[in-house]
């Protein structure tokens, strides 16, 4: 059973979501959080309502998605001589406003959830239970406390990301507490809950250790959000004038995501599943695995959730078992060409086919690539043939291959490419090619990446994209490494290179592509690599290919989305985001959206 599902029934008896604005609520609570934290199971059911902002809209269509949208991944825009009117397509264009209604969701969404651990945090704390001479009750309580921290410091780490400087909340909300906060330093307050978790994460359970296993925070999966944080924190950000900076101390954090990540795999290290796929299916099929990959992922009820409508492969409504999607991200052909044929994480991560109005699979067109880590197809039972949204599929936020190349890039910052570093890399490469390959597509290619710090660096960001496509942080990485142009530029240039070469009769990639319903259904395509034409052509399908990213009435003759979708991605990318209005008023003048354009 969803720690979820138990959070419907718990919020009938405990609100914590009544509020006026994103910090103060009509009331402290309708319950006494004196009581509440006085024993473990009420204390655990209260903690267990820091994690319903997962399944709010300002999160699971917004902040998670929509809004870590245009990269050289995760694409999705609009043709710049339409209306920006729509609150998504002004933040794909980078072009929002402060009034915008996606923007408020998810501030409303993120401060309700800090409010929440707030509440959580100060209860706890104040409990005495931390120094119980029952063993039990103190590691209990230390679970939940690190459970709290953790979750806060997510939350701030998004809407840092989204936001720059915004105001820091650390106290469960009182009548003697001032909520009409300042903005704070992104900085201090990235190194805050840094502090916060490093605290407390000695004294948390690893995930075979808890009941919801990797569906709840675990020590684990706070040891890994230390690493990814003090990532974001050593790394370069946006300032209001317009330039990117990174703090003098940046290394400092690099050892720190270096070392948390060593001290993971010293103390809880496991193999990765050699099946790739099967990660993903498992979300779709509700199988929750421990000891595995996925460190945490979030526990959508049914009814909840959108991965597999807004994010996956494309089903059209009509005669589908299992309802219809928008399908609405995209993944460019450049991302989808940078594979090495071989990488059995191409074919996972990038679907080529959707199924139509008759539930029968059709290949997709050359701008039209799906995120294919999660398909409804796989939903076990079916969902019925009028569902959308709400699928209850999971959605990782962290999987253990990340640790491993969080490792190998703070290890090559700090120290180069030492062996350690190589190992980490080799680890995950491993597992992305057959090991008959293993000698030429990971001793080889590794040894050949480790000629310098650089050249290591530029293999890190690389399989990053590889292993991570379509779940939604490769924005947050572009970010801290200061490189987000430069990687639009080059995603730009590759999609009309790849148009050149659909246009050149002595090219190997295929301007057009062969393809057929295997007897299963399934899709098959003769070769999307070469332009090999199959012996028993009439029985294929011929379909335009490479061919599909040139056109006459396009710009400079490519075809229009290859302008539209990054239009507004020049350096620096404008990636912060106003205050929502309607924060600015609450805050009753301390609040101001100054900088980055939006004077």
């Amino acid at each position: 059973m969803k720690i979820i599902n138990k959070l419907l029934i718990l919020l009938l008896a405990f609100s914590l979501n009544g509020c006026s604005d994103f910090l103060e609520p009509d009331s402290l609570s309708t319950f006494d959080t004196e009581h509440i934290f006085s024993n473990v199971d009420d204390a655990r059911k209260a903690t267990n309502a820091i994690y319903t902002q997962f399944s709010t809209d300002g999160f699971t269509t917004r902040l998670s998605t929509n809004m870590q949208a245009n990269t050289d991944i995760e694409v999705h825009g609009s043709d710049p001589a339409l209306s920006h009117s729509k609150p998504n397509i002004e933040i794909e264009m980078l072009t929002p406003v402060s009034s915008n209604s996606d923007i408020q969701k998810a501030w409303d969404s993120g401060y309700k959830a800090i409010r929440d651990c707030n509440i959580v945090i100060d209860g706890i704390k104040n409990s005495g239970n931390l120094e119980s001479s029952d063993p039990s009750i103190r590691a209990n309580m230390y679970q939940f406390l690190g459970e709290a921290y953790t979750i806060r410091a997510y939350w701030y780490s998004m809407l840092i990301a989204s936001f720059g400087d915004i105001p820091f909340s650390i106290q469960a909300p009182r009548s003697d507490v001032e909520f009409n906060l300042a903005k704070t330093d992104r900085n201090v307050i990235l190194s805050a809950v840094i502090k916060d978790m490093i605290d407390v994460e000695d004294k948390m359970k690893w995930a075979d250790e808890l009941p919801y296993g990797i569906e709840q925070v675990s020590r684990e999966f706070t040891m890994g959000m230390i690493a990814r944080i003090a990532l974001q924190r050593g790394g370069y950000f946006l300032k209001p004038d317009m330039t990117m900076d990174r703090k003098s101390d940046f290394l400092d954090y690099y050892t720190i995501a270096r070392d948390y990540t060593k001290k993971l795999i010293a103390l809880k290290d496991r193999e990765l599943p050699m099946d790739f796929a099967q990660i993903f299916k498992n979300e779709t099929q509700f199988v929750v695995a421990k000891n595995s990959d996925v460190l945490f992922e979030i526990p959508f009820a049914k009814g909840e959730g959108d991965i597999g409508y807004n994010v996956g492969i494309q089903v059209a409504q009509g005669k589908s078992p299992v309802g219809y999607t928008t399908g609405g991200y995209a993944i460019p052909a450049s991302y989808y060409y940078s594979f090495d044929p071989k990488d059995i994480r191409r074919d996972v991560t990038c679907g080529l086919y959707k199924r139509d109005a008759n539930y029968e699979t059709q290949i997709v067109g050359i701008n039209a690539f799906a995120q294919g880590k999660w398909s409804r197809e796989f939903i076990t039972p079916a969902p019925g043939p009028t569902t959308t949204k709400g699928t209850g599929i999971n959605f990782p936020l962290m999987r253990y291959s990340d640790v491993l190349l969080m490792n190998a890039e703070a290890e090559n910052e700090l120290n180069g490419p030492t062996a350690a570093a190589k190992e980490s890399l080799s680890r995950v490469r491993r597992r992305a090619f057959s090991s008959d390959d293993w000698s030429t597509k990971v001793e080889q290619y590794v040894a050949n990446v480790s000629a310098s710090k650089q050249t290591f660096f530029d293999a890190i960001v690389n399989e990053r994209a590889w292993e991570f496509g379509g779940e939604f942080i490769r924005r947050f990485e572009l970010i801290r490494w200061g490189n987000y142009s430069a990687v639009i530029a080059k995603t730009v240039a590759d999609l009309k290179k790849l148009g050149d070469e659909g246009a050149d009769l002595n090219a190997i990639r295929p301007d057009y592509v062969y393809w057929k319903r295997n007897p299963d259904g399934t899709l098959k395509i003769y070769s999307t690599d070469t332009r090999a034409i199959p012996i028993d052509a009439t029985s294929w399908t011929r379909s335009p290919w490479l061919s599909g990213l040139k056109s006459t009435s396009g710009v400079d003759g490519y075809a229009n989305f290859i302008s539209w979708y990054w239009i507004n991605y020049k350096d620096p990318v404008r990636y912060i985001m106003p205050i929502p209005e309607s924060a600015i008023t609450a805050s009753q003048g301390v609040l101001k959206n100054d900088g980055y354009g939006y004077n």
